[in-house]
């Protein structure tokens, strides 16, 4: 198809993006498996280049007799289009891939050979245990299929997996949630799940009530994923230079070289980090503030976007490169935060908290001020209470209020990072690998009624 599509254009560059895709999935409620399935789907995009001007054109399940009439329509769209400000040469001298022709191989319900006997076994300890436990388990795999008129020819193959986890008491007023990300389902125990669940439901048992303010809080890996997978999306370099972010230099230019943290911690992408692989050049099906459709195929390289608290890169195309006068770092769809040395576990940095909460995750974020980044959203499934290094309570949820980039500029500690799934993002944004972290201040502005 994308050969094919290739010949019939007669624009003067062209792009074609086949996405052959495949999930099967598990849901489940009150410890019983309610349903399962699996779906393939398939997306066409050509994207036709007349001139400086971009005609694109995508379209789900094209038949062959149909792929005509859709590369007519996007070079139709090329010629009646004004010219585009990113306009750039096509990517070339990229390798092809060397599995450039062989067929995708989709997933299918056997990816849960191992892990769907286990979940049953949870099951069993959960009534036994006077729990219920809800979710899904969902995996997927998109083979991504990249041909330009400029004679590139790339392929990548992407797994992803998720499992979420949530557990009631048999009454429904205590909950857990926890939650892995996966490539195969072959490393996600659900015993192990299954029993810290068990763990947060019994502190649960005892209420205890606070009001509002700043607390000492610890935010679990999951949570620190959600806040900076936002401010990952927030760092496109040409927000920053139109002075629309909070990546904006006063005065002009952007913020980049500036200390962001006082404690050494950097985020980073690497196509190759082991066990959150990504592809490892651009896929871009339209351009945005963060992407361009003449960057297809441009290889990427890990990254680091904060070095040593400061930060070192922001998301550019090739063309805002050109404006802000710095390298070409485009986004990575993975993202990995590490903290000075090892780090300690979560459970370490509980022992060592005299007084404080420790949050489970975040949810409904929302933007305040693009200025500032300030966030705000609720937490949810267990905010607990800990004195002299032990959990001793669940309390009431809270409304906060605070902004990931001035978080990173009052961090006390930087826990291990590992490997984990945002609650909140996880429907886009599965690849992270993140740290606990200590908070002396975080801002509960309000007492939440949610339960």
């Amino acid at each position: 198809m994308v050969e094919r599509a290739l010949e019939l254009s007669t624009a003067d560059g062209c792009v074609v993006l086949a996405d052959e895709g495949s999930t099967a999935n598990l849901r489940f409620a009150g410890n019983t498996l309610t349903t399962n399935g699996v779906a393939r789907s398939a997306q066409l995009t050509v994207i036709s280049i007349m001139g400086e001007g971009v005609g694109v054109v995508s379209r789900a399940s094209v038949r062959p007799e149909q792929l005509a009439d859709v590369v007519a329509a996007a070079d139709r769209a090329a010629r009646e289009a004004q010219p585009a400000e990113d306009a750039r040469p096509l990517v070339e001298g990229v390798p092809a891939s060397d599995a450039w022709d062989e067929p995708a191989t989709p997933t299918d319900i056997g990816v849960f050979e191992r892990f769907a006997p286990a979940l049953g076994d949870a099951f069993a300890a959960a009534e036994s245990g006077g729990r219920k436990l809800y979710g899904f388990a969902e995996h997927s795999r998109t083979t991504t299929f990249l041909g330009t008129s400029a004679g590139l020819r790339l392929r990548h193959d992407q797994p992803s997996g998720r499992l979420e986890l949530n557990a009631k008491s048999a009454d429904l007023k205590r909950s857990a949630w926890t939650g892995v990300a996966t490539r195969d389902f072959s490393d996600v125990d659900v015993a192990v799940l299954d029993a810290s669940l068990a763990q947060r439901l019994d502190w649960a048992k005892n209420r205890v009530d606070l009001p509002a303010g700043r607390y000492e809080t610890l935010l679990p890996p999951s949570a620190v994923a959600d806040l900076m997978i936002y401010m990952f999306w927030s760092s496109g370099a040409r927000d920053a230079l139109d002075g629309r972010s909070v990546f904006a230099k006063p005065g002009g230019g952007t913020r980049v070289g500036e200390q962001l943290a006082g404690l050494p911690v950097t985020l980073s992408g690497d196509p190759s980090a082991p066990g959150i692989e990504c592809a490892p050049f651009v896929i871009a099906h339209a351009s945005g503030r963060e992407t361009s459709v003449f960057d297809n195929g441009l290889p990427l390289a890990p990254t680091d976007w904060i070095r040593d608290g400061r930060l070192e890169a922001l998301l550019q195309t090739r063309y805002s490169a050109e404006l802000s006068g710095l390298p070409a770092t485009p986004t990575i769809d993975n993202l990995i935060m590490r903290g000075p040395g090892d780090g300690r576990s979560l459970e370490e940095m509980i022992a060592s908290t005299q007084h404080g909460l420790l949050l489970t995750c975040l949810w409904y974020i929302r933007e305040v001020d693009p200025q500032t980044l300030l966030v705000t959203g609720l937490t949810r499934d267990g905010v607990y209470l800990v004195e002299h290094g032990e959990v001793v309570g669940e309390v009431n949820n809270f409304r906060f209020n605070e902004s990931p980039v001035d978080l990173l500029g009052r961090l006390s500690e930087v826990g291990a990072a590992v490997q984990t799934l945002p609650r909140e993002w996880n429907d886009y944004w599965t690849r992270t690998v993140m740290p606990a972290v200590r908070v002396p201040d975080f801002n509960m502005s309000t007492v939440s009624q949610a339960s």
